[in-house]
């Protein structure tokens, strides 16, 4: 993984990240009480800006929060990181936690100053063999907390579930629960069978990806037929294509699934058709003002 840039947002200033500091106190860091984006950025411009802020506002309002920041200040903020750090393909990663107060406390939740802190960090590129032959995923039981629409700063979960596809020398680990497909560790998962795109529906159990959402869209454009349902264990090992998508992804083939091959074993014509939609959008969009 490449190293962050150098400049970061903290509570109003700009800085050298290397110099940032929050206290100890703050409910991030003791509770994981917070909610954050990722956000890629083409070519200087935010990719869905509108939508990453919408599922930000969500998941702070789950945690009882209100957004700190107006749209225009937040765009501000984005803008001005961006340009510091050279534009160009990167990605923002921002977030809000409730703050820091003097002491550790579960509850009543404190009404306190929110802790606001953003860095960018080069765009990471998918290899092209990885575009020529798929990815290798394993699966595994998904053991992450019930309200996973939140997008929290709470992910050892999803750490430890990683881990487990490092540990088998694969690219990622996708999960089940109780027979059926939910996601992955940090991406959405999607399914291909008879030509037909799906992805399991928008519960608590999942959450509302905005790359997921682009998918869809593509998809549309493009005549793939593709629905929101549920999605079981024997289906995922049958498909005929299995895709993963996630901002610093985009949208990946996987072509060989706990040992096994997905499919015939190699990226699959529903996979090129979004992919090269997804090219032509982010073409389209980084000529418009955003």
């Amino acid at each position: 993984m490449a190293a962050p840039l150098p400049i970061c947002y903290l509570n109003g200033a700009y800085l050298p990240l290397a110099e940032a500091r929050i206290s100890p106190l703050d409910r991030g860091f003791l509770y994981g009480d917070g909610a954050y984006e990722l956000m890629p950025v083409y070519r200087g411009r935010p990719f869905r800006l509108a939508d990453h802020r919408a599922r930000l506002a969500r998941s702070l309002a789950e945690l009882r929060m209100e957004d700190p920041l107006s749209a225009e200040q937040w765009r501000a903020i984005f803008a001005t990181l961006i340009e510091r750090n050279g534009g160009g393909e990167q990605y923002v990663y921002w977030q809000v936690t409730r703050g820091a107060e003097w002491g550790r406390n579960h509850a009543p939740l404190p009404d306190i100053e929110r802790t606001i802190f953003a860095f960018c960090a080069p765009l990471p590129q998918t290899p092209p063999e990885a575009l020529e032959r798929g990815l290798v995923c394993v699966t595994a039981g998904d053991t992450r907390w019930a309200r996973r629409d939140i997008k929290s700063v709470a992910l050892l979960a999803n750490v430890l579930l990683r881990q487990l596809a490092v540990d088998a020398g694969a690219a990622e680990t996708i999960l089940l629960e109780r027979g059926e497909l939910t996601e992955a560790s940090s991406s959405a998962v999607h399914v291909v069978i008879g030509g037909e795109l799906r992805t399991p529906r928008r519960t608590q159990r999942v959450l509302p990806g905005t790359t997921r959402t682009v998918i869809e869209h593509l998809a549309e454009r493009v005549g793939v037929r593709h629905r929101s349902v549920g999605v079981t264990e024997a289906e995922l090992r049958s498909a005929d294509e299995v895709l993963l998508s996630a901002a610093t992804r985009e949208v990946v083939p996987v072509t060989r699934l706990d040992g096994r091959p997905v499919g015939r074993g190699m990226p699959g014509p529903v996979w090129r058709l979004l992919y090269n939609a997804m090219q032509d959008y982010k073409e389209e969009l980084a000529k418009e003002p955003w």
